[in-house]
């Protein structure tokens, strides 16, 4: 871990501001006072988030003493890449260091082809999880903090340092549901013209689904789309595998994801991450079948992507297309997705764990 740069009231030691962290009018000022237009703070913001650029030098916009003066002002970017892997199918992880020597995991993956670029990101929400999923490695040490919402957004802009993008998943490390105003901002800067001007119908978001929080998705009154974490076909398996479910049924579930579907006219998607023997069998495969008949909704089966020392097998693909074969003859919408990435521990915290539990990481 590296030494923090943060004072006690919770700014930079070197009195730099943060780019990302700051309003439109207050980067205005920032170019002005380093002797630029006004309208090139825009041109800056874009810089960054858009192309991923995190030396205002390499700004060809912006003359070099401006660049100079921003530079002793302003931090373009404040995470930095202390790991980055990329496997065979081209998907890359990285593993970002924040200010406070925490980390977290980013990862850019080939599909969503469209004219933005072909590339989905999937970004994290908290450092750690607190849900404590029992096949999960994002929980594995708890939750240490939610991420701000300039975290957030510099996750976006390392990721298009690998490439382009045009879809976004809200299914890395954490919560979303946990952290929703920052994680809303965020994306409301994705969404926005000013910003990524990314679509809401191309973001999507995970949670684990807690009946209070998620009520916040329907206040946005954007169509994201919305994937809730179900892992099991009855309460009392669910329960097991999820501790921190509580007293949540399947139930209530559905009556919520019927209810997102009749505001935002997005059907929710269930997922289901398939452990070999656990919930896998032909028994669980009819039983969820009847609980989600009829349902506004669809089944993401996840075939699982074992963590090292974990008790959970992965079943092989003839189990996991049977089980979509009986989910579809009973009327339900379903799909497999096949893992990316696994050559470069992109299952979510993967990375990080092994980091947290290695004597010492080298640092890129």
């Amino acid at each position: 871990m590296s030494e923090s740069n943060d004072r006690a009231d919770g700014a930079r030691a070197d009195g730099r501001k943060i780019l990302l962290q700051c309003t439109p009018a207050e980067i205005e000022q920032l170019v002005a006072a380093a002797g630029g237009k006004k309208f090139q703070a825009k041109s800056v913001r874009r810089w960054v988030l858009e192309r991923g650029v995190d030396d205002f030098n390499k700004m060809s916009d912006l003359s070099k003493d401006v660049a100079k003066k921003l530079s002793e002002s302003c931090v373009a970017v404040e995470n930095r890449v202390r790991e980055s892997r990329k496997a065979p199918d081209g998907t890359v992880k990285l593993l970002l260091e924040l200010r406070d020597g925490s980390t977290i995991e980013t990862v850019w993956m080939h599909g969503g082809s469209d004219v933005s670029g072909g590339g989905t990101v999937c970004i994290s929400t908290q450092v750690g999880c607190a849900m404590a999923c029992k096949f999960c490695a994002s929980g594995m040490n708890g939750v240490v903090r939610n991420l701000d919402t300039y975290e957030i957004l510099e996750q976006l802009s390392r990721a298009r340092q690998v490439a382009p993008f045009g879809r976004i998943v809200v299914m890395g490390i954490g919560e979303p549901a946990l952290n929703l105003s920052n994680v809303l901002a965020a994306l409301d800067e994705v969404t926005s013209p000013d910003g990524l001007n990314i679509s809401a119908r191309k973001i999507t978001i995970s949670t684990i689904g807690i009946p209070e929080k998620m009520k916040g998705f329907l206040k946005t009154e954007k169509p994201y789309s919305l994937a809730i974490s179900l892992h099991a076909p009855n309460d009392a398996l669910r329960r097991e595998l999820i501790p921190t479910a509580g007293k949540v049924t399947i139930r209530e579930l559905l009556m919520f994801a019927n209810h997102y579907f009749k505001q935002t006219g997005r059907e929710v998607t269930f997922e289901y991450v398939l452990l070999r023997k656990v919930n896998d069998r032909m028994a669980q495969e009819r039983e969820l079948a009847g609980v989600l008949r009829g349902a506004r909704a669809c089944v993401n089966l996840i075939p699982y992507n074992p963590i090292p020392g974990s008790p959970y097998g992965r079943p092989d693909e003839e189990t996991c297309r049977e089980f979509r074969e009986v989910l579809r003859s009973c009327g339900v919408v379903a799909t497999i997705r096949w893992s990316k990435g696994v050559e470069a521990d992109a299952a979510c915290g993967q990375l990080r764990i092994a980091r947290l539990e290695a004597p010492a990481a080298k640092k890129i």
